[in-house]
């Protein structure tokens, strides 16, 4: 077995500085876990207080069934990957991937073996007699991938292992460790700031602010229904957009309304409020890019300004001004007359529109989804 259970884990540091407060998390075996959030979340220190290389200051830790605070990180059955690769540069890639077997004293036919196998399935038994210095960035990340796979650990931890590549390679590898995963089917532990990479690789997704956990669920689960302001604008690639609205309610039936014009609700969102007996307040609505749309007739309507138009190839984002409020616009160019796409300059006029089953009401109070 290969779960993993965190119960109420938190770090302090130094003069009461609070890394990670209260993180409960429960991982299935053979699961793949994301943590993400910006820098200085605490998303490393929680993966570092799990290998062992942080003290835990509160909170009980356990692989299997079996309690980990006070267990040395050798006699853990982890393996880590670092962003930094962390190879040791006088030696061989295959000398790297065989150091940790033989402070094991597994036999030489053993370590041989493990070690060919692991750099068959990265593709890198070219370079098995090469030393670090000798390889791209891609490549070392592979030798340290490798090297983590040869200890068959119960856990696998990796701390931003992509950060150091470019746009390219990183895509690349992301697509490497999906096919890594699929072939040694074991526990994975993963941290990154990169919400691109969380929503490819991960089954569930944790993401954390400020050292505590903000939400958990698959990648579907949190950009459909992020739990709050934070969230929101943390998942989704451009971030969704923010506008200040009032929540109505009016003969038991729920609008919004923003920039000058009025959207009323959806069936189901109406009934979600309703049954939580929500008042009409001020509120965040939340809006993604690709869920705005060029205004068709009869459709309410928002005027606004293009300010900045970027041509992506099958999308064009257009950076608007509504009455004060900059937006961003995800608008695909498939079946778009090519009129229409040169048309969109700086300082040319749009009217604009909501899809009102995609939107989002944020709480002006605590920041929370009303839906």
């Amino acid at each position: 077995m290969a779960k993993v259970t965190l119960k109420n884990i938190t770090k302090v540091f130094d003069k009461n500085v609070t890394a990670v407060e209260e993180f409960s998390l429960d991982i299935a075996d053979k699961e793949f876990i994301v943590l993400v959030g910006p820098s200085g979340c605490g998303k490393s220190t929680t993966l570092r207080m799990i290998a062992g290389l942080e003290e835990i200051s509160g909170g009980e830790l356990l692989i299997g069934d079996t309690p980990m605070n006070d267990v040395a990180p050798k006699d853990r059955n982890i393996a880590m990957v670092f962003q930094n690769y962390a190879l040791y540069p006088h030696m061989t890639v295959y000398e790297n991937m065989a150091f940790a077997l033989k402070l094991r004293r597994e036999s030489k036919e053993t370590i041989d073996r493990k070690v060919r196998d692991a750099a068959k399935i990265l593709d890198i038994t070219d370079y098995l007699s090469r030393r670090p210095k000798a390889l791209s960035g891609g490549q070392r990340q592979r030798v340290a991938i490798g090297r983590a796979i040869v200890r068959d650990p119960q856990v696998f931890l990796m701390d931003e292992p992509l950060s150091n590549l470019d746009a390219k390679l990183r895509n690349q590898m992301r697509a490497e460790i999906i096919k890594l995963r699929q072939r040694i089917d074991t526990t994975f532990i993963y941290v990154t700031h990169d919400q691109t990479e969380a929503m490819t690789l991960g089954d569930r997704i944790v993401i954390m602010k400020d050292g505590s956990i903000q939400q958990i669920g698959t990648p579907q689960e949190v950009f459909d229904h992020p739990s709050n302001l934070f969230v929101a604008g943390f998942i989704g690639s451009p971030q969704m957009n923010f506008f200040d609205a009032g929540l109505t309610l009016e003969g038991g039936v729920y609008a919004v309304s923003t920039c000058g014009a009025v959207f009323e609700l959806p069936e189901a969102k109406q009934k979600a409020l309703l049954d939580r007996d929500t008042p009409a307040q001020n509120v965040t609505l939340g809006v993604r890019p690709e869920h705005i749309a060029i205004a068709a007739e009869g459709a309410p309507v928002i005027d606004a300004t293009v300010e900045v138009s970027e041509m992506m190839g099958s999308t064009v984002h257009l950076h608007m001004d509504a009455k004060g409020t900059g937006l961003v616009v995800v608008a695909a160019t498939a079946n778009m007359p090519k009129e229409a796409r040169a048309g969109f300059v700086a300082g040319s006029p749009a009217a604009i529109t909501f899809n009102c089953n995609e939107m989002h009401l944020f709480s002006k109070k605590d920041d929370l989804n009303l839906i």
